[in-house]
């Protein structure tokens, strides 16, 4: 995949998650991973989920933005599954995690570790910032200084009729017992006390051409203080294991300058797709957030 393809996709994905963030939603999503519109009667596999977790973006992609709970971290993902033969193909991503006092969150992804992107030098990193207060989303490439924008304060309205199939379709199955849910209690983790869920979805035999049934299991640990996830594990049998683990928690406020585009970048609006539908490239606005 080249360089550009890569990229698109990339930004893509994330811009979506920006968009998404600015829907206001209660709590963590159950799973985390459990996204509907897959296979499967209705979840995805290998889970979209997955993929967002190794972008960096689990815990934090729940659509609520937090205030007055600023922190930095650092969260590893770490993504392993093993051939029929033996093999066995690992996949790390560490992202720098920071959120100030109004809500506003930047991400540093790296993804270096993942296969031939790493090995032809290719889109190693990129940064994410999400502005609430301004209502803009940002993606960052620092090796080319581009800045892809997306504004969706007021001109993006929620869809509580798809989230409402989706909790009626979370419903249905905890009550058909396709999907179970257990209490884990609480555990401090890396110095912040979280609670645990687990969640077992269990994809009937002959449902997706499977001869018996599928179990995936996702473990969630959730901060109610800093309201996110910090550390999950989820294991298909189709995909492998993924874990998520927050680390280096600092309680601090973190610098302003983190959730604004440097002054020495050129901004395109609508996305990561050259800034086309909205006229082109234009300068970087002022280096402070509005």
């Amino acid at each position: 995949m080249n360089r550009r393809a890569t990229m698109s996709l990339v930004l893509s994905g994330t811009l979506l998650v920006c968009a998404g963030m600015a829907r206001a939603q209660q709590g963590p999503p159950p799973g985390g991973e459990m996204v509907h519109g897959g296979a499967g009667g209705g979840w995805t596999g290998p889970a979209i989920g997955e993929r967002i977790e190794l972008l960096g973006f689990e815990g934090m992609h729940g659509g609520k933005v937090v205030t007055g709970a600023p922190f930095s971290a650092v969260g590893v993902s770490v993504s392993s599954q093993t051939l029929s033969d033996g093999n066995q193909i690992t996949r790390k991503t560490q992202t720098n995690l920071f959120r100030d006092s109004q809500g506003r969150v930047r991400r540093e992804v790296n993804f270096s570790a993942i296969g031939t992107v790493a090995e032809a030098g290719q889109a190693r990193s990129f940064v994410v910032i999400h502005d609430p207060v301004a209502g803009v989303g940002y993606s960052l490439e620092p090796d080319q200084k581009v800045a892809h924008k997306m504004t969706f304060a007021g001109k993006r309205a929620p869809r509580p009729d798809g989230e409402s199939r989706f909790e009626s379709r979370i419903q249905k199955e905890l009550a058909n017992g396709t999907l179970k849910k257990e209490d884990l209690g609480s555990q401090t983790i890396n110095g912040v006390v979280a609670t645990g869920t687990r969640y077992t979805h269990t994809i009937p035999a002959g449902q997706i051409g499977n001869e018996k049934a599928i179990s995936v299991v996702s473990e969630q640990w959730y901060s109610a203080d800093l309201q996110m996830v910090v550390k999950s594990t989820r294991t298909d049998p189709r995909s492998g294991t993924t874990t998520y683990t927050v680390s280096n928690i600092q309680r601090s406020e973190p610098a302003a300058s983190l959730f604004a585009v440097p002054s020495d970048y050129t901004v395109t609006e609508g996305g990561g797709h050259g800034g086309h539908a909205h006229g082109g490239a234009r300068q970087a606005p002022s280096a402070e957030p509005q």
